[in-house]
């Protein structure tokens, strides 16, 4: 027999030796597993969890009255674009028509060429001038004519007789001529452009030298003693004022609550905004203060009627859902949907659960909380 037939008959032997080696270990390492016991010390208890801790405040029934707020927006009473009345070549431009310029009712813009309007006006003084004379002929006509007929001891036939229609038309001519007069006095003054009313030059349209025309846009003038703003409540909000509001005073506040005085009501209610389908109130500013600008947003607190059996609350009492969680006098835990009434500085005013209070209302309610679940009220009154 050869060394290559002795290595070909050794090798299938060792291979069951490797796989019965193998097998053996991991037999014995089963059984080690099953044999070893666990270390970790498993103490049985009969008693149950103590419940979880629930911060609360207690609230009572109250009186309050009624504060609704919402924001508008800030506007000018005047903001207007003013424009030519007349046409002509501007030949100056004042120091208070430039854009951002702070002007005074009164105040002068534009000059515009004024002399074709200076030559209208003594042409039309001069006809008026001519009218009186023509009226003063026919009156002295009539004059002459009703003593003729009272020497004679006559009734003058008809009217044509003592001049009373010619006396008649030279009144009316008289009352024309005045009335050119005036238009061309009024022409001659809006030559000179000034600000009808005090504010701010937004914008700047027209330059030296430009020729325009009537309803040529010149500047834009915005108003900055006072103010409008109109704020809009839905019917439930509306319902809590107390009418009428014609004149109420509101508080005026920035978003971040800085108060910035006071506004009164002109108007409100009457008809709902064709888009919002809300109630409309209409409130104006005469003394503005200086943080007031127009354009910003502020918040407007209309105060409304006082309301019996009402519960103040934190926001944060109420649930996204809008429930609120009361813990009763067993400690467990009772759902309630509030009718809210308004809100304010981070405080909801709803009408007070049925029952006979004061009630414990959970401050911050979690989304785990079940009905009838068993609490541990802590008393939160901050």
């Amino acid at each position: 027999m050869t060394d290559q037939t002795l290595k070909t008959q050794q090798r299938p032997t060792r291979r069951w030796l490797w796989i019965g080696l193998s097998l053996a270990l991991f037999v014995a390492i089963v059984i080690l597993l099953f044999d070893t016991e666990d270390t970790i010390d498993v103490q049985a208890t009969n008693s149950a969890p103590p419940p979880p801790t629930v911060s609360v405040v207690t609230v009572a029934p109250e009186t309050v009255q009624a504060r609704i707020s919402a924001f508008a927006e800030v506007r000018p009473r005047w903001d207007a674009e003013l424009r030519s009345a007349v046409s002509g070549r501007i030949t100056a431009v004042h120091s208070a028509a430039l854009a951002g310029a702070r002007v005074e009712q009164g105040d002068r813009l534009f000059s515009i060429e004024n002399a074709p309007y200076q030559s209208a006006v003594a042409a039309a003084e001069m006809e008026l001038e001519q009218a009186e004379l023509a009226l003063l002929r026919a009156q002295n006509n009539v004059t002459v004519a009703q003593r003729q007929f009272e020497r004679d001891e006559t009734e003058p036939p008809n009217e044509l007789a003592v001049n009373l229609p010619q006396l008649r038309i030279a009144k009316k001519t008289v009352a024309a001529a005045q009335a050119r007069l005036n238009a061309a006095r009024r022409d001659l003054n809006d030559a000179e452009v000034v600000a009808p009313f005090s504010g701010f030059v937004t914008h700047r349209f027209a330059s030296l030298g430009q020729t325009v025309n009537p309803g040529d846009a010149l500047i834009h003038l915005s108003d900055d003693r006072k103010f409008e703003l109109v704020a809009e409540f839905s019917r439930a909000d509306w319902a809590l004022i107390d009418h009428p509001i014609s004149g109420v005073t509101a508080d005026l506040t920035q978003r971040s609550g800085e108060a910035l005085g006071q506004a009164q009501v002109r108007r409100g209610g009457g008809f709902l905004d064709q888009d919002t389908r809300q109630v409309r109130v209409f409130l104006d500013v005469t003394n503005p203060d200086e943080r007031i600008l127009a354009g910003d947003f502020l918040q407007v607190h209309i105060p409304g009627r006082r309301i019996a059996d009402t519960v103040a609350l934190p926001e944060s009492a109420v649930t996204r859902a809008g429930y609120i969680w009361l813990v009763d006098d067993e400690d467990h835990l009772q759902r309630f949907s509030p009718n809210i009434l308004f809100r304010s500085e981070g405080a909801v005013t709803i009408l007070a659960p049925d029952g006979i209070g004061p009630w414990r209302v959970a401050r911050t309610p979690l989304a785990s909380f079940l009905p009838g679940q068993r609490v541990t009220p802590q008393s939160d009154e901050g």
